[in-house]
């Protein structure tokens, strides 16, 4: 679970300064077809991006104590499924078209089910018991 957090840390504290310190590089950059969202405001992408480098330091302090982790991945997972939520609802309205189910696959929906996942009660074991 150490390495989990850690790879998770590092990819939202990399997506997080990317946003942060070039956003406009970051919306015509990153492959998914941000640009089918609206126009670019880097106000709002900075304001995004603080919260990916907020997660990422989360995940990254949670690594190295056990006892943090669980509350962590959960406040993570949260984030992730409700940006996940906004594209189905973007897509499903019209708003984005329809390739975003494709598009949008691999850096929204997957990490949000995969998270999801990693807070079944399976991979958490009652205190005291390992």
């Amino acid at each position: 679970m150490q390495a989990f957090f850690l790879i998770l840390a590092l990819a939202n504290l990399a997506n997080g300064a990317w946003m942060l310190f070039a956003p406009g590089h970051w919306f015509v950059n990153l492959p998914a077809a941000v640009p089918d969202t609206g126009p670019f405001n880097a106000h709002l992408v900075r304001d995004v991006g603080a919260a990916f480098a907020t997660i990422g330091m989360a995940l990254l302090a949670a690594a190295g104590r056990p006892a943090a982790r669980r509350p962590v991945l959960l406040a993570t997972t949260t984030f992730y499924v409700l940006h996940a939520l906004l594209h189905v609802d973007d897509i499903l309205t019209g708003r984005l078209p329809s390739t975003h189910w494709a598009i949008d696959f691999p850096g929204v929906f997957l990490p949000a089910a995969l998270l999801v996942a990693l807070c079944l009660p399976r991979f958490w074991p009652e205190p005291g018991r390992r």
